[in-house]
């Protein structure tokens, strides 16, 4: 497989990189953490554009169970199918349904398979994985066959810490945390999404959004993402350069800061550090 580089689309940093191609090589799942809006799951996304592999995604929510990914059998459908003479029902393949891993096991092209947010599931989740992504392998007792994989798939699973992993799991991963990007990295991300567009409105615009992460107490820091939709407000509501150039320091609260602010704690808490520093302007 040709290393991973990033793409057209996706600044990936050196490190990111280096990471992406030491899962690839020692054919282990690359489990990735960052903050959310860091860019987390779309690396799967252009990870399989760059390979040229097709992207299968499981997004696990806190009811999935490891066996979902593996297969299900439908006994009520059988049952009801039996009750109403259909002939379907003498063969039980017919009542098996495929899960994420069986479909990127059995995939004509080693895909890239995505296990989206698996810290969602339940603790025991990721250890009733731990064989089937070791040996990529699984059997299937109704049919007494077994899935295997002729060839490994990039298994790329994402975190966002809401719970703590079991040691065992982790060790069967290469594990990569993706810092929140510095403003150099920051800078190229736009360039990216937002080409030719003004450096003067970039720059001051980074300044309040680094300005606003940075505040004590914040509940939600704004992310990655809610930058880019805060920039493409300001472009599409045609936003003078003064308006953040000038910014009246007892008005804290950034202009259409709903892009970035996510929650009424926070916006509490720029509207009290609008009112100490408008106490404080005028002794």
């Amino acid at each position: 497989m040709q290393r991973f580089e990033g793409t057209s689309n996706y600044v990936a940093t050196d490190d990111l990189k280096v990471a992406v191609n030491a899962a690839v090589t020692l054919r282990r799942p690359l489990l990735v953490k960052g903050e959310p809006g860091t860019g987390k799951t779309v690396l799967a996304h252009e990870i399989a554009q760059a390979v040229g592999a097709p992207l299968i995604e499981w997004n696990i929510k806190s009811t999935t169970k490891a066996q979902q990914g593996l297969y299900e059998y439908d006994a009520v459908a059988r049952l009801r199918d039996g009750q109403l003479g259909d002939e379907r029902v003498h063969d039980i393949a017919n009542y098996i349904r495929k899960g994420k891993l069986w479909e990127a096991f059995t995939a004509p092209t080693p895909p890239v398979l995505l296990i989206d947010e698996i810290d969602k599931a339940d603790i025991e989740f990721p250890n009733d994985l731990l064989q089937e992504l070791d040996r990529m392998e699984f059997h299937v007792y109704e049919t007494r066959e077994t899935i295997r994989a002729a060839e490994r798939p990039i298994v790329v699973i994402t975190s966002n810490n809401e719970k703590e992993l079991p040691d065992a799991f982790l060790r069967r991963c290469f594990f990569h945390y993706i810092a929140f990007p510095n403003r150099e990295t920051m800078q190229a991300i736009i360039d990216v999404h937002f080409p030719g567009i003004q450096k003067l409105l970039v720059g001051k615009a980074l300044d309040i959004f680094y300005d606003v992460r940075d505040v004590p107490g914040l509940k939600k820091k704004p992310s990655t993402s809610e930058l880019l939709d805060w920039l493409k407000l300001l472009l599409h509501e045609d936003m003078p350069l003064e308006v953040l150039q000038d910014r009246d320091p007892t008005k804290a609260i950034p202009p259409l800061h709903g892009a970035l602010l996510k929650n009424e704690a926070d916006v509490m808490l720029f509207e009290r550090l609008a009112f100490m520093s408008r106490r404080q302007g005028g002794r």
